[in-house]
């Protein structure tokens, strides 16, 4: 068998009282850090470290195993264990609702696609009416019913995010906002079209681990946490207009923000 090549990867250190799993883990982690293996390369075999460091398959087993609970790596059946990609999207907060991307008629969505220069996607698309939940109520100024617009967002085939926006009955009942598809520019452009101009957005965002069903709509590999982010849209007469709850891949995302000096 081939050694692996020179300085990719040390030796253990037998005084440590890391256990010697954790010490692999921590050469492999370093070593992708370094790019010595880039992004959707494949790791050395277990055959190739287990002879590299001397140890037990079931060792560097654990070694891997810890990589994919933090999200580093994942595992092909049959094929090996792969560097996962990093995040390839980064949504700038203080531009991606900008007034000039509506006229363009590009959706939020699209214009973090085009900048990352991948194919977006949208899909599981549903559009209904329903009574909303005691939260969203309040946010909307406590409407009885609700039009929520369920769909997930794909960037060259990955599911990345899933949004649900709701928007008062009385305000988008027999509108475009109702359509599957409502028109360029997404439905803030017709929210503005309808004379609800926007005014700001109030967001509110927290990390934590994907429910069972978040794990299988976004594909997610174990350990990759989710970013749940719930957004309020308020109109220049101080209206709350639209409250979207985003599920997103925290691995597809980085969270830009420019703040005021003053």
């Amino acid at each position: 068998m081939a050694a692996l090549p020179s300085g990719v990867l040390g030796s253990l250190d037998p005084t440590s009282d890391r256990a010697v799993f954790r010490q692999i883990a921590d050469q492999l982690r370093d070593a992708i850090d370094r790019g010595s293996f880039t992004e959707g390369a494949k790791l050395p075999s277990e055959s190739e470290l287990v002879e590299h460091f001397g140890v037990s398959r079931m060792t560097v087993r654990n070694a891997l195993s810890m990589l994919q609970s933090e999200g580093l790596v994942s595992s092909e059946h049959g094929k090996g264990v792969f560097v996962r990609p990093r995040p390839p999207v980064r949504r700038l907060a203080s531009d991606r609702f900008a007034r000039r991307h509506r006229e363009q008629g590009k959706s939020a969505f699209i214009v973090e696609a085009d900048a990352a220069g991948s194919r977006p996607e949208v899909d599981n698309l549903e559009v209904k009416e329903e009574r909303p939940t005691a939260d969203v109520s309040a946010r909307l100024g406590a409407p009885r019913r609700v039009l929520a617009r369920r769909r997930r967002y794909l960037l060259d085939g990955r599911p990345v995010e899933f949004a649900v926006s709701y928007l008062p009955l009385d305000l988008a009942r027999d509108t475009p906002i109702a359509q599957p598809n409502p028109g360029p520019g997404g439905i803030y452009a017709r929210l503005e079209e309808l004379g609800h101009h926007l005014d700001h957005f109030e967001e509110e965002i927290r990390a934590r681990m994907p429910s069972p069903q978040e794990v299988k709509t976004l594909q997610l590999a174990s350990g990759v946490p989710v970013i749940h982010l719930i957004r309020t849209a308020f109109d220049t007469k101080g209206r709350a207009v639209e409250v979207c709850d985003t599920v997103m891949a925290a691995d597809a995302y980085v969270l830009s923000y420019q703040l005021p000096a003053t």
